[in-house]
């Protein structure tokens, strides 16, 4: 019975979810084009993050040991 029960609530769990496409609310409209853009952005485009929100990450590897540059900023704890 227990099985069973666990079984259901993952069913209806698993059926909670959406899969529709986004669109505004009744009587609401998408927000207006953002300055300077050549169109209108769908819902779509919109929860798409800008290249800057992810940027890529660079792997370079060091080949061999650099002499750092002096930093005037690292400066030595106070005390």
């Amino acid at each position: 019975m227990r099985l069973f029960a666990v079984a259901a609530a993952l069913l209806l769990l698993s059926s909670c979810g959406g899969r529709q496409k986004l669109r505004p609310a009744e009587g609401q409209s998408l927000p207006v084009a953002p300055a300077m853009a050549t169109h209108q952005p769908t819902a779509a485009e919109l929860l798409e993050p800008p290249p800057i929100a992810r940027p890529e990450r660079v792997n370079e590897l060091l080949r061999r040991s650099e002499e750092r540059e002096d930093d005037r900023f690292d400066l030595p704890p106070p005390g």
